[in-house]
């Protein structure tokens, strides 16, 4: 697919897909030099360095959407990545983003969820429907599990799992104000973005309570942009 793909291109597109490409590979060089720094200097736990990642890498889909990078190129560097994280659970190729000290296939999903959400949304030209999936992925989780961490309180358990609500409340106003933010740069003021957004909202929050081996990496990011992309169908004028 992708030789034949390569093929059709002329000069100048090839070109401009090696800029949207380098663009990317530097973003991606400035998030890994983060890590291992907060690694090496900053004395960071696992956890915190995978969450530095999460939240790193997932902006990537706003470099995607901008610089208008092709859906294959997307694609298929989800599926590159997704080998990569399976690969990495049996060899140690990723020791500081699945040693979290517990039994999650995250990293996995979440490069499946970019993949997916690029497919869907791109194929339909609303690509800020996947940006607002993978978002709500990055910065609400993330900051959700290092307030949850930090600052968390006020536990309650679901199955064998240990949530705070102070993390869950993190998840929530981030998802939220993630949500409000693409919509209202890409609808506009309107009374319904305020409405999807709240549902958007609550429902991220629930698939990240009631998620577990990191299966919320793909349910949440999905599960976002559907609930906005289908009422933004049935609410918008």
């Amino acid at each position: 697919m992708i030789p034949s793909l390569l093929s059709n291109l002329t000069g100048s597109s090839l070109q401009t897909l090696g800029y949207q490409i380098g663009v990317v590979l530097i973003w991606l060089a400035i998030v890994g030099l983060l890590a291992e720094g907060a690694s090496r200097f900053g004395n960071a736990g696992a956890e915190v360095i995978r969450k530095v990642v999460h939240m790193g890498t997932g902006n990537v889909i706003l470099i995607a959407w901008w610089l208008k990078i092709p859906s294959w190129v997307g694609v298929s560097a989800s599926i590159l990545f997704s080998a990569i994280a399976l690969v990495s659970y049996y060899v140690p190729i990723l020791p500081n983003i699945n040693s979290i000290g517990r039994k999650s296939f995250g990293t996995f999903f979440y490069a499946v969820s970019i993949g997916v959400l690029v497919a869907w949304f791109w194929s339909i030209n609303l690509p800020q429907y996947a940006a607002l999936g993978i978002l709500v992925m990055t910065w609400g989780d993330g900051l959700a599990a290092l307030i949850g961490r930090r600052f968390g309180r006020h536990t309650y358990k679901l199955w064998d799992m240990q949530k705070s609500w102070e993390g869950s409340g993190t998840m929530a106003l981030v998802s939220y104000a993630v949500s409000l933010s693409i919509l209202l740069g890409t609808v506009g003021n309107v009374w319904q973005i305020w409405l999807i957004s709240l549902a958007v909202s609550l429902v991220a929050t629930g698939l990240e309570a009631f998620s577990k081996f990191g299966i919320d990496n793909l349910t949440v990011p999905i599960g976002s942009a559907a609930i906005a992309f289908f009422l933004s169908q049935q609410l918008l004028p």
